[in-house]
């Protein structure tokens, strides 16, 4: 069994039913939406839907919400739990393709596919394990001058156009083997928005294998509000903080092994 999780903030009910039609499509067999809202309007989204549970919640963070959904998919004994971020969608059989390749390789705990703007351009979403540098302080510098060091922080000399074994891979679409979560532990509720999916890869990482499967694609209609909302930008860096509070600012030695194994590994 597959069952999936969208966290809602006051979500665009467009976004909403687009992901919701990919997701019903597929072999997906539930659908939990944790509707962070301060209202709840998404409710209607699981009438005359058994496929769909929708469950109100206070607002404590994205990875707080996932939590309880993914909670629930161990409780169900199902074997894959895929992250959805409400902008994603897709066409094809992206969810089956994923968990064949996930029952043909048990020793990956965790796999990500292509992901594409809506114009059709790539995102570059597989990355190293991140320096404060290459989260935070990027921001203050003009990018001319840290320019190769973000293409090479993102792997962009790979082309995107192979598996890859990735300590980082973004949090709007995460697959995950359930049984993988009783060894690693669930998302860090510390933070609030932004670090907990590199926080979760890393950690899987150390375990398992966590795998970029570029034979497939989504969609991330991605609008980057930290950016240029105030308040996002401060939730961004004051979550970023934590995250380097917790492995290492300028010393992490579990960080300078991964990236330098996956260097490795790639230059073979």
């Amino acid at each position: 069994m597959i069952t999936a999780s969208i966290v809602t903030y006051h979500t665009s009910l467009k976004d909403l039913r687009r992901i919701v039609d990919c997701v019903m499509k597929s072999s997906i067999s539930k659908l939990y939406i944790i509707d962070n809202s301060t209202n709840d309007k998404l409710r209607y989204f699981e009438k005359n839907n058994p496929r769909i549970q929708y469950i109100k919640n206070l607002n404590l963070g994205y990875g707080n919400g996932h939590n309880i959904a993914i909670r629930e998919s161990i409780e169900s004994n199902a074997k894959y739990h895929v992250v959805l971020n409400p902008d994603v969608y897709w066409d094809g059989n992206v969810i089956e393709t994923l968990a064949d390749y996930m029952d043909n390789n048990i020793d990956v705990a965790q796999v990500m596919p292509k992901v594409f703007y809506p114009d059709g351009k790539l995102q570059y979403l597989c990355k190293m394990c991140p320096s404060p540098i290459d989260l935070i302080f990027k921001r203050f510098i003009p990018s001319k001058f840290i320019k190769r060091r973000i293409e090479k922080f993102q792997l962009q000399f790979t082309d995107y156009d192979k598996p890859m074994n990735v300590p980082y891979l973004s949090g709007c679409f995460m697959f995950f083997r359930v049984t993988s979560f009783k060894d690693v532990g669930l998302f860090d509720e510390r933070f609030f928005m932004y670090p907990e999916d590199i926080d979760i890869t890393r950690r899987m990482h150390a375990k398992y294998k966590t795998m970029f499967y570029p034979y497939v694609s989504i969609v991330h209609a991605h609008a980057a509000a930290s950016k240029t909302n105030k308040k996002m930008l401060y939730i961004h860096i004051r979550n970023m903080i934590k995250y380097f509070n917790k492995w290492g600012w300028i010393f992490d030695k579990q960080r300078s092994t991964f990236n330098k194994k996956l260097l490795k590994e790639l230059k073979n």
